[in-house]
C-alpha cells in the first residue's frame, strides 16, 4: 500500500505565519508540522510516500525533505497542486502516483499521539472499499460526524448543527484504486470544492466503508489555537509513539454494553 500526504492550501488561518512558508513547515514543537504525518504513514509500514503540495513555498518542500533519507526512506515522491479545491480535488493528484493499488491518505496538519498500524493491516486484508478513522470528542460540530450503529457507519454528516454522536471523522482515510473514478463523478459543493466528505458517502452508500477508532490524542494544527494545543500535546506525552496508543475497530452496541473499556482521551 502507497501512502499520499495532502499538504497543500494557503493557510490563511495561520497568516501572518503563511506569508513567508506553507503551514505544513511550520514547527510543532522541535520539528516541521509535515514530520508527524510522514512518520505515521511510515510506522504503519507505508514507505513508498506521495506529498501533494502547492502555492509559492512548494519548492521549500523538496530542500526540507529531499528524498526522505532521514526518515529512512529509499525515495520521496512530490507533485504539486494549482490553487485550492477541496481535499478529494487534491486526492486526485495522486492517481498517477497509486498505479490502480490501495492507498492510505493524511492530511498535513493531523497528528497523532500513537500509531495507525492496526487499521492500516485490517486494510490491507480488506478485500476492497474503504476505512477511516474516527475519533471520540467533545466538540463534533466542528468536524465531519460519523454516526455508528453495530460497529459500522450509518452516516456522515460534515459540521451538523446537532451531531447524532461524539465520532468526528479524522484526517486519515483508506481507499482503494476506485476513489478516483469516484472523485471524477463529484460536483463542487457550496464552498466551491470537492469534498472528502462526498468520497466518503459514495463507498457508505455501497456499503463498502468500514471504521477505526483511534485512542489516545490527535488535534489538527491548522489555526493558531489548534498549532498552539498540537505544540503543548507532543510536550506532554511526545507523538507518533509506537508504544502508545492504536486503533480499535468500534464494537456492536450489546459487546459494547458487556466490555468495559478505558475513556477516550480528547483533543
Amino acid at each position: 500500500m502507497k501512502g499520499v500526504v495532502l499538504a497543500g492550501g494557503l493557510g490563511t488561518r495561520l497568516l501572518p505565519l503563511t506569508r513567508i512558508t506553507n503551514k505544513h513547515l511550520l514547527p510543532v514543537l522541535d520539528r516541521p508540522m509535515i514530520y508527524y504525518p510522514l512518520q505515521t504513514l511510515i510506522n504503519a509500514a507505508i514507505t513508498d510516500i506521495l506529498i501533494v503540495t502547492g502555492g509559492p513555498h512548494a519548492g521549500d518542500f523538496l530542500r526540507l525533505l529531499g528524498n526522505g533519507a532521514e526518515f529512512g526512506l529509499a525515495h520521496l515522491n512530490y507533485t504539486y497542486q494549482d490553487g485550492e479545491g477541496g481535499i478529494a480535488a487534491a486526492l486526485a493528484l495522486a492517481e498517477h502516483f497509486a498505479d490502480g493499488g490501495k492507498i492510505c491518505v493524511i492530511l498535513g496538519d493531523n497528528l497523532i499521539e500513537g500509531s495507525i498500524a492496526p487499521a492500516v493491516a485490517r486494510f490491507r486484508r480488506q478485500p476492497s472499499g474503504a476505512r477511516i478513522v474516527l475519533k471520540e470528542v467533545d466538540d463534533a460540530e466542528r468536524f465531519g460526524v460519523a454516526e455508528v450503529q453495530d460497529g459500522r457507519i450509518v452516516s456522515i454528516e460534515e459540521k451538523p448543527r446537532r451531531p447524532k454522536s461524539r465520532y468526528a471523522v479524522t484526517g486519515i482515510y483508506m481507499y482503494d484504486g476506485r476513489v478516483f473514478d469516484i472523485v471524477r463523478t463529484l460536483e463542487p459543493s457550496a464552498r466551491g470544492e470537492l469534498e472528502i466528505t462526498d468520497v466518503n458517502n459514495w463507498y457508505l452508500a455501497h456499503g463498502e466503508l468500514a471504521c477505526e477508532v483511534l485512542e489516545g490524542w490527535w488535534t489538527d494544527a491548522g489555526t493558531m489555537e489548534s498549532l498552539h494545543r498540537a505544540g503543548n500535546l507532543v510536550a506532554q506525552t511526545g507523538a507518533n509513539r509506537t508504544d502508545g496508543p492504536t486503533t480499535r475497530v468500534p464494537m456492536p452496541a450489546a459487546t459494547a454494553e458487556r466490555t468495559p473499556r478505558r475513556r477516550a482521551r480528547g483533543r
